[in-house]
């Protein structure tokens, strides 16, 4: 006899652009958001009710309306404010859970001095997470697409082989990925005061990218640890960080045919296959929750 397992609904990647104009000077927030609703819904699956579902398309509205209503502070408020609202404003809805991209802008710097001209960065896109079962928060923050490169101070040998081994040890290597990281905020309940969303993002942000850069690697795996343990013992907010790095290889070309001697100056950059190295560091005493897709 089949039954209905666990099941959501919702609106998927709504683009929402909210600009404040404060006089001449003006300021972009660029989201794209997710919204999946569980609750009471085993009649819409079973019998074909929508007695108790609220139609996609107002999950999508309410998306425009709070961006006008509330404003868009950070990623992590505004997702707090959707969740909170449709659990608390529907009884069918026992859980929301929002996901966000952010897409940065900077300013164009101009002779006339108007700072209402912009450039889409390329650096990376912010992640957001939002969980709330009219009780407890889950608050996941993070990036993706933020590629960084050590030209040297990465080895890699010692390494196991067999009779299909064909990639040679290096002393000196080319050390590449693009961080794909979220991490868990301790905070779960409204009567602790939230994290300072904008500036712990930017500060777990800048310890990634430290970590990368001070570590001498033997392996990405080695590099990939000291990334996560250097948020988890700088930032106290966050319990659990997961980082998926693909290894983006860097191979010497071999330039003797045409007569040349490559001192590691010259590389093909292959874009697949690659090595894909994942793993969760957690604060001590903390259970991972972070899933993996």
């Amino acid at each position: 006899m089949p039954k209905l397992g666990q099941n959501q609904y919702g609106k998927a990647e709504t683009r929402v652009v909210r600009m404040v104009r404060d006089g001449a000077v003006h300021h972009i927030k660029d989201l794209n958001v997710s919204v999946a609703l569980s609750g009471e819904m085993s009649d819409v699956h079973l019998s074909g009710s929508n007695a108790n579902v609220l139609p996609t398309d107002t999950t999508k509205n309410t998306v425009y309306a709070f961006a006008k209503e509330h404003g868009i502070e950070s990623a992590e408020q505004f997702g707090i404010h959707l969740a909170r609202h449709f659990v608390t404003s529907q009884e069918p809805i026992h859980s929301a859970r929002i996901r966000i991209e952010e897409y940065a802008w900077e300013r164009i710097g101009t002779t006339g001095g108007a700072q209402h001209s912009f450039v889409r960065k390329g650096q990376e896109v912010r992640t957001a997470q939002i969980a709330y079962d009219g009780e407890r928060w889950e608050v996941l923050a993070g990036l993706k697409d933020l590629t960084v490169m050590n030209s040297t101070d990465s080895e890699f040998w010692g390494y196991v082989k067999d009779k299909y081994t064909t990639l040679k040890e290096a002393r000196d290597r080319v050390l590449a990925t693009e961080v794909h990281a979220r991490w868990r905020y301790g905070w779960s309940d409204d009567a602790r005061p939230m994290p300072d969303w904008d500036h712990d993002w930017a500060e777990a942000r800048g310890h990634l990218l430290s970590a990368f850069a001070e570590t001498y690697s033997l392996s990405l795996q080695q590099t990939l640890y000291q990334m996560g343990a250097r948020v988890i013992e700088r930032r106290p907010e966050v319990d659990e960080i997961r980082l998926s790095l693909p290894n983006k290889h860097h191979f010497p070309v071999d330039l003797a045919p045409f007569g040349l001697k490559n001192d590691n100056e010259v590389y093909f950059a292959a874009d697949r296959p690659y090595g894909l190295i994942e793993a969760t560091v957690l604060r001590d005493g903390a259970e991972a929750t972070i899933p993996t897709d």
